[in-house]
């Protein structure tokens, strides 16, 4: 299907849906769900009765909201039912007039040690946005799960899909605005949620290229969690790397204190800090002219992160909060493991301030505008810890100096203002995003030292590199970022059972002259039967890509005059420049985007059937294919020609890399879940993907390995597992066992074989033999298996108000099985290490914590 004719499917679909309105008199329920503690209860069921008979069932959205449409006049019943609180009725009768938006509390229900994971909703619904096959979990679940360093992002990424994340990397939304961290502590995430409302035009990234997480608001009662976290090499196994077991620890403060402000009925705050302590050390496995070389290096880390927040009701319709955040993360011997020796490290720190704003006012029954904007200033400096050239002897070691100093300074502020109306059959949202816009600036000094590039260690001992490369010059940049969006959509209750949500997204990025990037959605959801335990979902959608400001920012700085960066090939060594190493006679190379460059965009498409297979238990059979189209990668348009002898077509320029945007990708998926309760005993979330990507692209930064000869690029994409099984959940066989599982088993991804050598004279040395295509070999399989034993210990009496204070130990145990994950496998020819690992994943470790709540 091509995009103009799937425009044209759109528009008619988006025009039926507007002239399809009901004659019969017809309104929207909404309300919202909240604790004694005044916080929204996301996930809370809500059914809307008529006459016993179930008409509606909803889930509560992040902020506690349910909505119900094409209610027509008559006596009706709520009922509203959250894990871990009472059931609660409201009757009402709904006239010709619309009623007021309810406000809902529900009372904590009688404590139990049962721990409870599904996410938000396991029932059948005919809502576009409530699939089946979406990952979301609250804190309360992801904190009785084995998770490394209270990382709740980290253990939710692997649910991503990286055929569906651009080129910058996982969209992040927080709080409703897409943002470049979560900017509070582990306990302030309220919760996480991946895929949810796949096909939504309100976003610029797919279900699966994004997270969402959604932070807590402060609470008219004073609340408070305490967590610390501690791990030791004695408590590990020994790295299979490691000469032996280095002396490693970890140790993580974290909190966060919630409560009134005044008299706490109208505004709230609350408080978060995280203190990380991390003295780990890099593992070394490395070949030298005199063998072996075998290291453990201290690579210490210490980030500190200290964020509060204020909520205040202006009225019951009008709401704010604001927030503030500061970060300071330093680390010594950056980059530092495998072939990289500790001498080629870097000290590498950061600094954050971010200012968050949020705004929701109820302008009627049917109108509510949202607002949210962050401001927020980085600053990121980079040290090498030798200043001597950097030594690079592919495959075997990287020595000598870093060559990584810099200085990058970033103002920024992203922006959402969206509109959400509801009337009749449709609910419409409409807005503007401003994911980045930012002023960057660059003290670039990468690489001015210089760094040689060998092909092998006998090329090494001859003192005899294949390529220099340095630059010189006026690192010093300043530019502007813009990214802007807008979207319309339409969620359109054609039936009780039916519903179509068409969307217009329009995506635009300074730099590019690509002014037509239109981005048409289209979703269905179909809940046959009045039993409704089947559902039958489709979508179909374009996603356009960014580029982030890296290529943005060596267009700038590589123009041919600002910073000169030099490629030389087989220099001297080790003065390439001959006597007094001015390079005043050599061709200088540069950067430069395609003209007329388009912006890459994905077309996925994909159907699924859900089916709830008891009443806390449901089953989703989902396929999925992606089409990507101008995909970026890079080219040197300056390269020899054929016999390639070293010979550049224009002599006064060395290497001319164009971004580019002409690669392509295919990838299809069979993906099943299982979520909910499994029997007696377990109860969580499983998933597995039997999947098939193929690409011509290693990402925006790659180059093919003949410039002028592309076919042997399409191959299995960077990322291709055939098989991947990832599984989160709780065993709770009685009252003191209680255990977090997860697992993740996956099949080899590919990775290509080189010959080490620059055989086509272009400075870089990413040739294969002679008809041998891209990622032609297979790395090996990946299995993990996590768990975590927990038990609470009641210090006080608790009540249904405030639940008392309570103190859980845990131990969470990872890769429990010690199985050896390689990593990083060598395909060069030319290396000592060809066909082996020069790393794994770590071993197993243990991880003791204690947290105490009230």
């Amino acid at each position: 299907m091509s995009l103009r004719l799937f425009s044209l499917l759109l528009i008619f679909c988006s025009c039926l849906v507007v002239f399809s309105q009901s004659a019969v008199d017809r309104s929207t329920v909404t309300g919202t769900v909240f604790d004694q503690t005044g916080a929204a209860i996301a996930g809370a069921k809500v059914e809307l009765q008529l006459a016993e008979k179930i008409q509606q069932t909803t889930v509560t959205d992040q902020s506690g909201v349910f909505r119900f449409r094409t209610v027509t006049p008559a006596k009706y019943k709520l009922i509203v039912e959250g894990s871990g609180f009472e059931t609660s009725v409201v009757e009402f009768e709904l006239g010709r007039q619309p009623v007021p938006p309810f406000q809902i509390q529900l009372s904590i229900a009688q404590l139990h040690q049962e721990t409870t994971v599904t996410p938000e909703q396991s029932e059948i619904s005919s809502e576009t946005s409530d699939n089946l096959n979406s990952i979301a979990m609250n804190t309360e679940a992801l904190q009785n799960l084995p998770v490394f360093d209270q990382d709740y992002v980290g253990t939710m990424s692997r649910f991503l899909d990286p055929g569906g994340v651009g080129t910058g990397g996982v969209t992040l939304i927080v709080d409703g605005v897409e943002a470049n961290g979560v900017a509070v502590s582990a306990s302030a995430i309220k919760e996480i949620k991946i895929n949810q409302d796949p096909y939504s035009a309100e976003f610029s990234r797919p279900g699966r290229g994004r997270i969402e997480v959604v932070t807590k608001p402060g609470t008219s009662e004073y609340h408070g969690t305490f967590n610390f976290i501690f791990r030791d090499a004695h408590l590990n196994a020994r790295d299979p790397f490691a000469v032996n077991r280095p002396p490693e620890q970890r140790r993580i403060y974290e909190g966060v204190f919630t409560g009134p402000v005044m008299d706490g009925k109208h505004t709230s705050f609350l408080l978060s800090v995280n203190r990380s302590e991390e003295d780990l050390q890099s593992v070394v496995f490395a070949q030298g002219l005199s063998g072996a070389i075998r290291q453990n290096v201290a690579s210490p880390l210490r980030n500190l992160l200290v964020a509060g927040r204020i909520d205040h009701a202006i009225s019951e319709n009008n709401t704010f909060s604001v927030r503030y955040s500061f970060q300071n993360r330093t680390q010594v011997n950056q980059g530092v493991g495998g072939t990289t020796l500790a001498e080629a490290g870097s000290k590498n720190g950061q600094r954050e301030h971010e200012v968050q704003f949020n705004h929701q006012i109820v302008l009627s029954p049917k109108l509510i505008n949202q607002f949210r904007i962050i401001v927020g200033n980085e600053v990121q400096p980079a040290v090498s810890l030798s200043q001597n050239p950097k030594i690079v002897v592919l495959d075997a070691f990287v020595g000598g100096g870093a060559q990584a100093d810099q200085l990058r300074t970033e103002s920024h502020f992203q922006l959402t203002e969206i509109l959400s109306y509801t009337t009749g059959r449709h609910f419409i949202k409409t807005g503007i995003n401003v994911p980045d816009f930012s002023r960057r600036g660059i003290n670039n000094n990468l690489n001015s030292g210089g760094t040689f590039y060998f092909s092998s260690l006998a090329d090494y001992a001859l003192q005899r590199p294949y390529s220099f490369t340095q630059q010189r010059g006026n690192g010093h940049l300043v530019f502007y970022e813009k990214v802007i969006g807008g979207f319309v959509q339409d969620d359109f209750h054609l039936r009780r059972n039916l519903t179509i949500s068409a969307g217009l997204r329009y995506d635009w990025q300074n730099y590019f002259h690509d002014n037509n990037n239109f981005a048409p959605r289209l979703s269905f959801a179909y809940a046959p039967g009045k039993a409704s335990k089947t559902a039958i979902r489709g979508g179909i959608g374009v996603f356009y890509d960014r580029t982030g400001p890296r290529p943005i920012q060596d267009e700038l700085l590589f123009n041919g005059s600002r910073l000169a960066l030099y490629v030389l090939p087989n220099p001297s060594f080790p003065s390439p420049f001959g006597p007094g190493g001015v390079p005043t006679t050599q061709p200088i190379s540069s950067t430069r985007f395609e003209p007329n460059i388009r912006i890459p965009y994905i077309l996925q498409y994909g159907a699924r059937v859900e089916r709830q297979l008891a009443k806390s238990l449901s089953l989703s059979v989902a396929y999925l294919g992606a089409l990507g189209e101008h995909l970026f990668r890079s080219r040197d348009l300056n390269a020899p020609l054929p016999p390639f002898d070293g010979s550049r077509p224009d002599p006064a320029f060395g290497q001319l890399r164009e971004i580019e945007a002409s690669g392509r990708r295919r990838s299809n998926s069979l993906e099943v879940t299982l979520r909910g309760r499994a029997g007696r005993l377990f109860n969580g979330t499983a998933q597995y993907r039997l999947s098939k990507a193929y690409d011509d692209t290693s990402g925006i930064s790659s180059f093919p390995a003949n410039n002028y000869d592309l076919s042997g690029e399409w191959a299995r994409s960077d990322f291709d597992r055939r098989h991947s099984l990832d599984l989160l959940g709780t065993i709770n066989p009685g009252r003191l066992l209680s255990l977090g599982v997860s697992v993740s088993l996956y099949s080899g991804s590919p990775y290509s074989l080189y010959t080490g050598s620059d055989d086509f004279h272009t400075g870089i040395a990413n040739a294969r033999p002679p008809g041998i295509g891209r990622n032609s070999l297979n790395g090996p399989t990946y299995a993990d298996v996590d768990l975590r034993w927990s038990h609470d210990f009641h210090l006080t009496k608790s009540t249904k108000k405030d639940g008392g204070v309570k103190a859980t130990v845990g131990i969470d145990a990872f890769n429990v099985l010690n199985s050896v994950n390689y990593a990083s496998f060598i395909g060069n020819l030319s290396s000592p290490f060809f066909g082996q690992a020069v790393a794994a994943q770590p071993p197993r470790r243990l991880q003791l914590s204690c947290r105490l709540a009230f």
